[in-house]
Order: C-alpha cells, then sequence, then structure tokens
C-alpha cells in the first residue's frame, strides 16, 4: 500500500488563519457590546438592556467555540496523533454550535407559546431601540465573516469533486464559422472537443487549447482528428473550472471561453463548517432581531400585542431549519459519509480498464477542500500501486490516497 502525499495529515482549509482571525474580531466586538449593554442597563436602571447584553454574553460565546476550534486545528495540525489530521475539528464544532442552535430554537419556541398563554406588558420605547441595536451588531458581525466560506445558512448536497454536465459546450464565433468547444466525458477521462462546419479540413497542428485557472496554473492540449471533429490528446484534469483558450495558428486569432462547475460540489468541498456555523449564530441573531423590530412597530403603533409571540415563532423555525441542516451536513462529515457517489462511481471507471477491478473503496473528508481515500484493486496486469496512484491524480480534490493491489 502506498500513500502518494509524502505522508502529511495537514487538512486545513486554505482560509483557515484568515477565518480565525475574522471570528476573533468578531467576539472583540459583540464582548464590547456586551459589556456596554450591560454597564448601561445597570448604570440607567434598564432591565431589558441588562437581558440584551446577557443574550450578547450567549452569542460570543458560541462564537468563542469556533475561534477555539480553529485555534487547536492549527496548533496540533502536525501532531501525529491525529491520523488524519485535525481538519474535521471545525465539523465538530460546526455540529456543536448546531445544537446549541436547536436548543436556543426551542427556548424561543417555548417563550414564544408561554406568551400567547400569559401575555407580557413590553417596554416599546425601550425595546426597540436595543431591538435596532442588535441588529447593527449583528450587520457588521456578518461584515467581517463574510468570505469566509459560508452558505448563509443554506444547506446543499455535500459533493466532494465536481459534478458539471457532460458534454458542457461554449459556442465561439470564429473566422471560420461558429465552433463549439465542450468537454465530453462519454469515456473516461474526460477531454476538449472541437466541432464545427468543416471541421475535416481543419489540420489538427493549427489548433491549441489552453486552460488558465484562478491559481495561474497553465496548461496547452495538443489536438487529434477524429470523425467529423478534433479531440484534445490530454485529458482534462479536475476540477473543470478554468478560462479555456482556442489558438489558430494561421489566423492568429484566439477565442477564450469559460467552464465552471454546474453543481455546487466544489463548494461543498472546500466549505469550513466551523465557518459556516459561525455565521449561522449572526444570521440567526440578525433575523431574530429583524422579526422583533417588526413585531415591536406594529405592537406601538398597531396595539398587535400578539405579532411579539407570532415573530418569535417565525424566528424559531428559521433558526431550527438553519440549525438542522448544519447539523446534517457536519455529522455527514463526522460519520465519514461517501461525500460524492459521483465521484466514486468516476474513480472506479477510472481503474476499472483492461480487466482490473476495483474490489473496495472508502471516500471521505478529512478537512475543507480535501478527500480521502481507499482504493484496492484486483488485476490481472504486473501493475503496482503507482499506476493506479497516477491515474488517480486527475481527481484534484484528493490529498490522502492509500492502493492496495491484489493478483488475481
Amino acid at each position: 500500500m502506498t500513500d502518494f502525499t509524502s505522508h502529511s495529515h495537514v487538512f486545513l482549509g486554505a482560509g483557515h488563519e484568515r477565518n480565525e482571525r475574522r471570528t476573533w474580531t468578531v467576539i472583540a466586538l459583540c464582548s464590547f457590546m456586551m459589556v456596554a449593554e450591560i454597564i448601561g442597563g445597570l448604570l440607567l436602571g434598564s432591565i431589558a438592556l441588562v437581558a440584551d447584553g446577557l443574550h450578547m454574553s450567549t452569542h460570543a460565546s458560541a462564537l468563542l467555540l469556533a475561534a477555539l476550534a480553529y485555534s487547536y486545528a492549527r496548533r496540533h495540525a502536525d501532531d501525529v496523533r491525529f491520523t488524519f489530521g485535525t481538519g474535521k475539528l471545525g465539523d465538530l464544532a460546526g455540529f456543536s454550535s448546531a445544537i446549541i442552535l436547536a436548543m436556543i430554537a426551542l427556548l424561543i419556541g417555548y417563550e414564544a407559546l408561554t406568551r400567547f398563554i400569559w401575555p407580557v406588558p413590553i417596554s416599546f420605547n425601550e425595546a426597540i431601540p436595543i431591538a435596532i441595536l442588535g441588529l447593527i451588531v449583528n450587520i457588521a458581525s456578518v461584515l467581517l465573516l463574510s468570505g469566509g466560506g459560508h452558505d448563509h445558512g443554506r444547506s446543499h448536497n455535500s459533493h466532494a469533486d465536481h459534478g458539471h454536465d457532460h458534454g458542457e459546450a461554449h459556442k465561439l464565433q470564429t473566422s471560420a464559422g461558429l465552433l463549439t468547444l465542450e468537454i465530453v466525458e462519454e469515456d473516461v477521462p474526460p477531454h476538449f472537443r472541437l466541432l464545427f462546419a468543416g471541421a475535416e479540413h481543419l489540420a489538427p497542428d493549427d489548433v491549441t487549447i489552453e486552460t488558465v485557472r484562478h491559481d495561474g496554473t497553465r496548461q496547452v492540449f495538443a489536438m487529434l482528428a477524429r470523425a467529423g471533429y478534433l479531440e484534445a490528446v490530454d485529458e482534462v484534469p479536475e476540477p473543470h473550472t478554468f478560462i479555456a483558450r482556442v489558438s489558430f495558428k494561421r489566423s492568429g486569432e484566439t477565442h477564450a471561453a469559460e467552464f465552471v462547475e454546474h453543481e455546487h460540489a466544489q463548494r461543498a468541498a472546500r466549505r469550513d463548517n466551523n465557518m459556516r456555523a459561525a455565521v449561522v449564530h449572526v444570521l440567526a441573531d440578525a433575523a431574530v432581531s429583524g422579526l422583533v423590530i417588526v413585531g415591536l412597530l406594529l405592537g406601538r403603533f398597531l396595539g398587535w400585542m400578539w405579532m411579539d409571540p407570532v415573530v418569535g415563532l417565525c424566528g424559531a423555525m428559521v433558526i431550527a431549519a438553519w440549525s438542522y441542516g448544519l447539523m446534517r451536513d457536519t455529522a455527514a462529515v463526522l460519520l465519514d459519509l461517501n461525500p460524492d457517489r459521483g465521484m466514486a462511481e468516476r474513480m472506479r471507471a477510472t481503474i476499472e480498464t483492461d480487466g482490473d477491478r476495483l474490489t473496495d473503496l472508502h471516500l471521505w473528508r478529512l478537512g475543507p477542500g480535501h478527500l480521502g481515500a481507499i482504493v484496492s484493486v484486483a488485476t490481472p496486469q504486473q501493475r503496482g500501486p503507482e499506476y493506479y496512484q497516477s491515474l488517480l491524480r486527475r481527481f484534484r480534490a484528493l490529498s490522502h490516497v492509500t492502493v492496495q493491489v491484489q493478483r488475481q
């Protein structure tokens, strides 16, 4: 059995340290507001202000869980006691945060129901400014955390590799006519294909395709003549997100097409569930603050006292829905659920050539943007693990692969 990653077990997300700094910044903001509200409430005799300050303390505590998870994962990234690194620590913190969110939703729901039965007087003149202040703080927190790989409480299926349509096509108008550039995956591995009227008169050595990825990586593809079209010699590596430049030597013209992943697989693979949990906490608080403001205004000016518990129930349901999505996705990572069955099938198709047979495959997430795989292959050929490792290099999300070869 062999591993092609030099046994590195650091599987932290690309923005780990940046997200850690942002989380600590938001904690500082919430802590400042918490102290200001509690002290101000005590000095001014406002119990509502003190209550909101205590509420802000629970908000800061939840963010503290995310920040500590970032710090611990970074400090122990090279600790040999963690067999596959500390990349999952963020998912563990996210799962814990989801449970806290569920408890908060239950408490808000219970409080709202009791107020239907036993209404309580509301100090509108104090409550409305406090709710507006809370909303402002939460909006500022969202802005500070923005760009950290979150999904604003939305949950998607957890695919790890890619999921673009087979044969994604782009139309390019050239001097030779309308040209169609596509990636076909009818056979493994995927290749570029050029189709347009008069293709039989176009020499393969007159056309090249160059891909330019976001990190600046470039790859040039030579072409071969097929029946009615041209096809690239080399396969197109995963992921299929890049600018493809089609160049014609004789005319000197170049045309560009942008390929992107159409499903949410790549984002799910890179998703930082720890940051996502922090953002969900902030958004949940912001959503409740916004609903409370609406309820208080309607109660203050229209006398609709029942709107206060109604918006409380609405807020509880929103938080519960976000909690469920976060809990489901983080639990799948913690239980090593196959993150992408489609990718697993493509790995099988890649390996099962020339009589080879994939007898066992384990695919799981190691951390944001990192997948691990254990592959067992039965073959009648004289092939070692290195051969299958080279086949699997096209799956760039794979960061740690172990291959076992069995002779048939």
